[in-house]
């Protein structure tokens, strides 16, 4: 790929997404968009790259920056994160919650649905504990293909063997030919909306637990400190989020604070330091103040 094509698509990543990449990714580019070029109708990559310098089609943008985004999911992803949600975080609001506050859960990045499908498998079992409280979790991604898919809540046979327990499986999916699909108790749990993490977060509203796991590690530090500081403003005071393993606040912003002795848990800054430590100990998940 010719140095220009790289620098153009290169812009227009981060540009539309925050996606940052560089020079020895170059063979995705290759890749992944030269099926694109031929979708549409060029000869080539870079037939298409001239077209995008002249006027470049939205749709054409935008399917770009789809097959560019990396959709990697799986049901109870890095199992430790929803043990700490509900042997951590649960018990915390249980404690603490607003009687007939409706309790928000945001997924960013949710891809094909895994996630906030899990989240709700879990909330599902816990409604006893839960008091009937009103649940709403808000699924977000900037792509459009992988939303149609989490809507369906359709899943190979593959899929569902990737961390989704026999017991859940059998509670919570019907078998539908040679897939499963989720039942209805659960789908209507999860809302998903196309967002675009560098756009204003202010439409989506206040949560008391966010995830946006496995998303930073694809952004500079800029845009990384721009992300966080907008899931902030859209946190409760009281708030947790969940990054994954190989993400950290550490050198990017001061506004969240990681939770001792749990791994991927964090809270704005000066939150969780001495509040509900009863409600912690003792629950199985390495959880300490």
């Amino acid at each position: 790929m010719k140095i220009a094509d790289f620098d153009l698509y290169k812009d227009l990543l981060y540009e539309r997404s925050g996606l940052d990449i560089t020079p020895d990714k170059s063979y995705l580019l290759d890749s992944r968009l030269t099926p694109i070029a031929k979708k549409w109708g060029y000869h080539s990559l870079e037939a298409m790259s001239v077209s995008l310098r002249a006027l470049p089609d939205p749709e054409l943008v935008k399917e770009i920056v789809d097959a560019m985004t990396t959709n990697e999911t799986s049901f109870y992803r890095d199992i430790r994160p929803f043990e700490n949600f509900e042997n951590v975080v649960l018990p915390y609001i249980i404690e603490n919650a607003q009687r007939g506050k409706t309790l928000r859960i945001w997924c960013a990045a949710c891809s094909t649905g895994q996630e906030p499908y899990s989240l709700a498998m879990i909330l599902k079992e816990k409604q006893a504990e839960l008091g009937g409280r009103r649940i709403e979790i808000v699924a977000t991604d900037i792509s459009d293909r992988v939303l149609n898919t989490a809507r369906q809540g359709i899943y190979s046979q593959f899929e569902v063997q990737r961390g989704l327990p026999v017991t859940k499986l059998v509670r919570f999916f019907k078998q539908v030919e040679d897939k499963w699909q989720i039942n209805d108790e659960i789908k209507a749990m999860v809302n998903y909306r196309n967002f675009n993490l560098l756009e204003s977060m202010a439409s989506l509203g206040k949560f008391d637990v966010v995830l946006c796991r496995n998303v930073l590690i694809y952004f500079d530090t800029k845009t990384k400190a721009k992300v966080l500081e907008g899931i902030s403003n859209q946190m409760e005071q009281d708030g947790f989020l969940f990054l994954g393993g190989a993400e950290t606040v550490l050198g990017v912003t001061d506004t969240f604070s990681s939770i001792k002795d749990v791994r991927g848990l964090y809270a704005k800054t000066g939150q969780h330091g001495t509040v509900a430590k009863t409600t912690m100990v003792g629950t199985g998940a390495g959880a300490g103040f």
